[in-house]
């Protein structure tokens, strides 16, 4: 029999919710994203009831978000009313943001006129992520690259780690280096790694462990280096540096669409989505 998954002392762990993965998802994708909120010295994190809001310290909306932490099962006044207290923080700043919510922890009304609310908001539609689960990986179907990997923490990795950030989500390399590139970034539970071949940087992963789940981001190869196994070989570094270190071997992620079907060859399903909406 599987040992019940063990829920983080987040932000849902009380809530109702149809699974425990979506929670899982949730809470850990929330605590993952507050690293924005703490790496640099002028970032903040506000929690309100119900939402979570992380300022970057830059006027760069996929940096600037506001996160709903918990379900709502309401009219659709009520979530408007979350979006607006939400979005007023970021107005008095005249900051750009990104409202980021599981769909799941919406009602089946609700999330239909969800875009809706959003548009009358001021938001529109950004990308929806499959929110990801695996007990435990599948072995790997392939030979996999040796693959170096080094905990982002000083000059080099932190540098290497922010310009693999720059090149493979096309941020600009000031906001990327002004995020990624300092230490003070990286003392906190969300770690980064880079992967090295034949020295030089190739490869990126980030984790957070909540509960006893650990959450795999900034999952990313350098474009001459890619479909060779190096996303694959550092994940599954990443995930066996976990389980020997803290004994957790779930994971979640969310996939983007060129690494889904990598993904659910390695194990994962898809137990929910996550929908980004953005500013303008």
């Amino acid at each position: 029999m599987k040992p019940a998954l063990t829920l983080s002392p987040g932000f849902c762990s009380n809530r109702q919710v149809p699974e425990p993965e979506i929670c899982a998802v949730a809470d850990n994708l929330v605590e993952a994203l507050r690293f924005f909120g703490r790496a640099r010295s002028d970032a903040e994190i506000r929690d309100l009831a119900g939402a979570s809001l992380i300022f970057c310290g830059l006027n760069y909306a996929a940096f600037n978000a506001a996160l709903l932490t918990q379900p709502m099962e309401g009219e659709p006044e009520e979530l408007a009313s979350l979006i607006q207290v939400c979005s007023a923080p970021f107005a008095a700043r005249k900051l750009r943001w990104t409202c980021w919510l599981c769909e799941d922890f919406l009602s089946k009304p609700l999330r239909e006129r969800a875009p809706r609310i959003f548009d009358r908001a001021g938001l529109r539609p950004l990308t929806t992520a499959p929110g990801m689960y695996a007990e435990t990986l599948r072995p790997a179907r392939r030979a996999l690259p040796d693959v170096e990997v080094r905990r982002v923490g000083d000059a080099k990795t932190c540098g290497d780690f922010a310009e693999l950030m720059a090149t493979a989500f096309d941020i600009p390399h000031s906001v990327s280096t002004s995020i990624y590139g300092a230490a003070r970034a990286w003392s906190g539970g969300f770690r980064g790694y880079v992967g090295y071949s034949n020295g030089r940087p190739v490869t990126s992963a980030a984790s957070m462990v909540t509960g006893d789940v650990v959450g795999l981001y900034s999952i990313a190869t350098a474009p001459a280096h890619r479909r060779r196994g190096f996303a694959e070989a550092i994940m599954r570094q990443v995930i066996e540096q976990a389980r020997a270190n803290e004994g957790i071997q779930r994971t979640i992620l969310q996939a983007t669409t060129s690494g889904l079907s990598l993904y659910e060859e390695m194990g994962y399903r898809t137990v929910t989505n996550v929908d980004v909406y953005i500013t303008g």
